[in-house]
Formats: C-alpha cells, structure tokens, sequence
C-alpha cells in the first residue's frame, strides 16, 4: 500500500543512454528556464528577483519532473525527489551554494526528528510480529466477539495491529485467520479480509508512529498528539464503513474460495503473550504523546500552572523517549522473558532497520523538497495563490495528494509531496495545533485514494486472495477510496470546529 518507489532502477533499453539522456533533458530544461526567465546568471552567488509568472510555471514543472523521473526514467523515489528539488533551486535562479546548502538544511532538520522515530517503531514493530503480538490479539478479539461478528474484531485487530506494524507485514502475518473463517462460514474471503485490510489501512494512514504522518506531521510542522487523537477520531467511523460495512457488500457480489489457500497456513506460535500486554504496550507511547499534548494544551490555555510537571510530560511525552521506553518495555516483556536471545533480540532490531532505511531517505528528500520550495520563494507564491483561492488548505491538501497518488501510486511519495509543498503554506498561515494535524490527515487521506495497478498493495492483496485484476479494482480499490473520501469529509467537518 505504501510503497516508496515505482522501481529500483531502470528497467528495459540500456540503462546508460537512459541515464545520459535524463541528465540532458533535465540540465537543458534548467539552463532554458533560467535563460529564458533572464533572471540569474549560472554562477552568480546573487539572484535577481523572480517574476511571479516564473515561479508559477517552474512549481508546475517540478511536479511534472517527479512524476517523469519516476514513472517513466523509473527512478527510485529518494533521488528522483533530490533531481526534482535541484531543478527548482537552479531553475528560479538560487544561488548554487544556497541550493547545495537547502538541500542539506531541509534533509538535516527533517531526520532530525523522523529518523529517530521510524526507527525506533519499526523495532517496537518488529519485536511485536516476531513475538506473535499480533496474533495474539486478533485470536483474543476473535474470542470476546465471537465467530457470527468476526469480521468487527478483524478491523479492531487491524486497527491495533498497525499502530506498530508496517502494513504489508501485518496483513500477511494475518490472513491465515482470514483464511480459516472463510473457509468455516463458507463466505468469501472478501467479507472477513476486507475488514482486516480496513482496519490495517486506517491505523497505518492515520495514526503514528507509523511512517506516514509522522514524515508528514514533521514537514508540516503538527503536533503527534493532536494528529493520533484526530487519527482515532476519525479513524474509527472510517474503517468501520470500509471494513465491516463494505466487506459485507462486496463479500455477498464476489466470492472468492478459501480452501486454496489454507495449506500455507502455520501456527508458528505454540505460547502466545497476552492480550491485556500486548494491548498495554501498545498503549504506552500513544498514551505518554497525548498526555504531553494534553498539558501542553491546558498550560497554554492557563488552565493548569506551567513548570515541572508540565516540563516532566514534555519530556515523557516527546516521541523520543515515549517510544524508547515501549520498545523497552516490548524488549523485555515480549522477547526476553518469553524466551528471546539477545542475539536474537539484536538481530531483530538490525533486520527492522532496513526498510525504515528506506522510509527514513525518502522523507528526509521530502524535507529538502519543502526547504527548497521555501527558500525559492515558491512557498510565499503558493501561500498567496491558496489565501486568494475559494478552496481551503484542507481541501487543496487532499487534492494534491490525491493527484500524485493516482499518477504515480506510491502513498509514502504522495504524502511527502503534498506535505513539502503544504508547509511553506502552513508557515504563512497562521494555523492552531488542531488545524494543521486535520492537515496531515487530509493529506493522508488523499495519499490512500484510488490505488490501482501502479501500487505495489494492490498487487499484495490479489495475490493473497487470489483475485483478478478486475475483482482487485472492485473491492481493494473502492475499499482505499472509502476510507480516502471519508477521512477526509470528517477532517473537513472536524475543521469547521477547530
């Protein structure tokens, strides 16, 4: 669902006239536009003042660039948006040593913050899967619901599961139970597995520390509480409708036959932890970032007297040390004491880190991304042209994330782009803490719209379930869209009261 790239590399011809030839399109491009705007001259360490008109076309430009460098050159992400930035920076006439300098501002001040948290939740993540956390709290729900209303605990299941846990990770890791109550009620796999996918889908683009808002909550600069609080609110009443209210639609039109699939199902976990620590655990971080929001809040407000107690739930709220203490806590509770090596554990946290690598790069180009826009001067145009523009920011943030999402697939991409070009905005505009986390769930709605063939989830899902194309596009694909359209319409709501 969340894929951070079209490609790894160039695929089809010969690589190196490819590459030869992006190099030449993009240096002409940038060497006419500047020739053309007449505004700077290549190596002057002074630029001139650039028309507006310019600026407008060269914002325009940029997006087409990203999306020709990924789509057709097939350029991984994390380069294509650095080239896209690099082609601003020169094309509205920066100077060169204050392109290569944006470039490193944005990319330091942006991991700054994102790194150390994706990090850290993909261990918290990592040890929960490997645990059998998940599990455990999709067999406990499954229990307490029972089986006539399984498909309720399968979205609370997803919803829970992946707060920590990457998408596709989770989903895989749980579709077995998909398997087996499809097979026992003799329905399609679509009515339970639609609401497992709901509820993974939800938490994953809504609530941290998932990679998503967290990248974009940092370029837009809101608070984690305040986006986890509103991604709860929202996000409950959305999976719900994708998830058990969809699924029993679209279960009852395809039937998609379980018994195929059951041989590769495995009960790797004789013991599994229990629900009442999982659940716990899980609980502590978002519990420690609302708690610190909560009396940051109130103490601004005068509600409360600020000083230490105030400056104690900073510091245990900061998602630094929230984190740190629950992947501690999961460590212990959910590795060691149940049996874990630490070579084991270590080798766990080793093997977490490298899709957060990835996840970590691409948002840290986001960043440059956004610092270029501001240092240009793109990012006051584009505060001008949204301050004059009958559309709010909340909707034109949904918009642009919707357009890149269903050009180029990539939800992470999709997020990052609409947030770095949303941020110069935020800056201008003087917004609350509550209005700019409706932002970032509005852009992250837009990211989850439409996904279709150029998006590495919607492959995952008709291949575990063994659906066609056509089937893919009527359930998968109108189940994002669902949960799209009605996070945004309740961010929208939520934004006329905040």
């Amino acid at each position: 669902m969340a894929n951070i790239g079209v490609a790894k590399g160039f695929t089809g011809g010969n690589p190196l006239k490819k590459l030869s030839l992006l190099g030449f399109v993009i240096l002409s491009v940038i060497m006419a536009l500047r020739n053309f705007f007449n505004y700077a001259d290549y190596f002057n360490d002074t630029p001139k003042t650039v028309p507006v008109s310019s600026l407008a076309t060269i914002s325009v430009l940029a997006i087409v660039v990203l999306l020709v460098l990924v789509l057709f050159f097939k350029i991984q992400a994390f380069i294509a948006l650095l080239l896209t930035s690099m082609f601003v920076g020169i094309g509205t006439g920066m100077p060169l040593s204050g392109v290569t300098q944006s470039i490193q501002n944005g990319m330091g001040g942006t991991l700054g913050f994102v790194a150390t948290v994706v990090g850290l939740g993909a261990i918290f993540g990592e040890i929960l899967e490997a645990s059998g956390g998940a599990q455990a709290l999709s067999h406990t729900l499954l229990k307490r619901f029972g089986k006539e209303k399984a498909s309720w605990a399968l979205v609370i299941t997803g919803f829970l599961v992946a707060i920590p846990v990457f998408f596709d990770v989770g989903f895989i890791i749980l579709v077995p139970i998909v398997y087996s109550l499809a097979k026992e009620s003799k329905k399609s796999i679509l009515f339970y597995g639609i609401p497992l996918l709901a509820g993974l889908a939800v938490t994953h683009t809504f609530i941290p520390p998932t990679p998503g808002p967290v990248a974009v909550a940092d370029i837009v600069g809101a608070d984690l509480g305040w986006v986890i609080f509103f991604g709860a609110i929202i996000g409950l009443p959305t999976a719900i409708l994708a998830g058990p209210v969809f699924g029993k639609y679209i279960g009852e039109k395809i039937y998609l036959d379980p018994s195929k699939f059951l041989e590769d199902e495995k009960d790797e976990y004789a013991e599994l932890p229990s629900f009442k620590a999982v659940a716990s655990i899980i609980a502590i971080p978002l519990f420690l970032i609302l708690a610190n929001t909560l009396t940051t809040t109130l103490a601004k407000k005068g509600v409360i007297p600020g000083g230490f107690l105030v400056d104690l739930f900073s510091f245990l709220g900061h998602p630094f040390f929230a984190l740190s203490l629950a992947t501690l806590i999961a460590i212990y509770f959910l590795g060691l004491k149940r049996g874990f090596s630490k070579d084991h554990i270590l080798n766990l946290s080793t093997k977490a880190l490298g899709p957060a690598g990835l996840i970590i790069l691409v948002t840290g180009a986001g960043g440059v991304f956004k610092q270029i826009l501001i240092d240009s001067g793109i990012g006051n145009l584009l505060a001008q042209q949204i301050a004059d523009s009958p559309l709010s920011p909340i909707v034109l943030a949904f918009i642009i994330a919707a357009i890149v999402r269903i050009t180029q697939g990539s939800a992470t991409v999709s997020m990052i782009t609409a947030a770095g070009i949303l941020a110069p905005v935020m800056e201008a505009f003087d917004m609350s803490a509550p209005q700019r986390a409706l932002i970032v769930i509005s852009i992250a709605s837009g990211a989850t719209i439409l996904s279709h063939v150029n998006d590495s989830g919607f492959w995952l899902v008709g291949k575990y379930f063994g659906m066609s194309e056509k089937d893919t596009l009527k359930s998968w694909t109108v189940m994002e869209s669902i949960v799209a359209l009605s996070g945004f319409g309740f961010a929208w709501i939520l934004s006329m009261f905040f």
